[in-house]
């Protein structure tokens, strides 16, 4: 006990900071759990596709917190060199793991990394479950189960769904009751009925289907998870002073989105057209905000951004609200960047 309080004593700055991301880390793991099983409670009684039995959402949510404590461990035991070993190892374990989903999913675009599942019963704009029109059914999925096709919302529609119901009433009560007790055990009797085949496209299904655009839209989303670990590992071997990995990164990064932007902008009368939903619309945008994260990576940040805000400081620091909190915000700029995984973006 008495040398924990010496280290903590004379490593005040680094103590704390151990314990606040140890603590961040155990929270985001707990967090991602319960997430986890909020998002896999079963909504609707209907059969649904068979899904991956492991849960890879939730393993990689589980190692993007652990590799902060990971690599505030290493460079505290192992020092700043070394420590790109294990950050390496990390990113690796995040790539199988979303090469995993990846596949498992049909070859469909990751949302947030793999964290958010990118099952059907999000595409609410492809495939509408509630409703006609995509609007939703208020009066539950037995209102409108009729085969006229008619807007529940006018009298029409209303008549022919009430009439329906009347006839399925009139049935059920001029059955006898032999009758559905025969009826009660020639059901329970049958077998129950096999459970749908989930089909999910594979590689090659894609490349036949889609040809050169279902190509060019898994290699950008391989690029795209496999860009990281390229980029620890080119760290690892020039250092982090060193451009190459800076402008390697940035180069598959480019690429990648501009494959992806390619393939799906081309015209819609296309048979091989790659259409994306709404949330996946979405991850385009997300993954062109994550550009900004160059700003703050080294080299870039050591010779450009970090004067910048050190400059603009200087100019605020008169100010007494504004200098006060410029001078946090960019304190807390300068803390962060020192962490791999706080800039990552992966």
């Amino acid at each position: 006990m008495e040398a924990y309080k010496k280290f903590v004593r004379e490593n005040k700055d680094c103590a704390f900071l151990g314990i606040s991301v140890q603590l961040t880390a155990f929270l985001g793991i707990i967090t991602a759990i319960n997430e986890h099983i909020i998002e896999s409670t079963p909504r609707s009684v209907l059969p649904r596709p068979a899904e991956p039995s492991f849960p890879y959402p939730l393993c990689i949510s589980a190692l993007k917190d652990l590799e902060t404590l990971v690599e505030v461990a290493a460079q505290q035991y192992f020092g700043d060199e070394k420590k790109w070993n294990f950050i390496a190892l990390m990113e690796a374990s995040k790539v199988i793991a979303r090469l995993a989903l990846f596949r498992n999913n049909g070859y469909k675009m990751l949302l947030h990394g793999g964290e958010t599942s990118n099952a059907d019963e999000h595409l609410d704009t492809k495939f509408p479950h509630n409703g006609i029109g995509g609007f939703s059914n208020p009066e539950g999925p037995g209102y409108l189960r009729n085969s006229h096709g008619q807007n529940p919302w006018n009298l029409e529609g209303r008549a022919l769904s009430a009439l329906s119901r009347f006839g399925e009433n009139a049935r059920t009560v001029s059955n006898p009751a032999w009758l559905r007790r025969v009826q009660h055990q020639h059901a329970i009797m049958e077998p129950p009925a096999p459970a749908p085949v989930d089909k999910r496209p594979t590689l090659s299904t894609i490349l036949a289907e889609k040809g050169l655009c279902g190509a060019l839209f898994v290699t950008g989303e391989a690029l795209f998870i496999t860009r990281p670990l390229i980029y620890v590992l080119f760290i690892r071997k020039y250092g982090i002073r060193s451009w190459i990995p800076w402008f390697l990164s940035l180069g598959i990064e480019f690429f990648g989105m501009g494959v992806l932007s390619r393939v799906t902008s081309w015209d819609d009368g296309r048979k091989d057209q790659i259409s994306l939903s709404g949330p996946e619309k979405q991850e385009i945008k997300r993954r062109k905000l994550l550009f900004a994260l160059y700003l703050m990576r080294d080299p870039f940040f050591s010779k450009y951004t970090r004067q910048r805000l050190e400059s603009t400081e200087k100019i605020v620091d008169t100010v007494p609200i504004i200098g006060f909190l410029t001078g946090k915000i960019v304190e807390l700029l300068i803390g962060a960047q020192t962490r791999y995984t706080y800039t990552s973006g992966s």
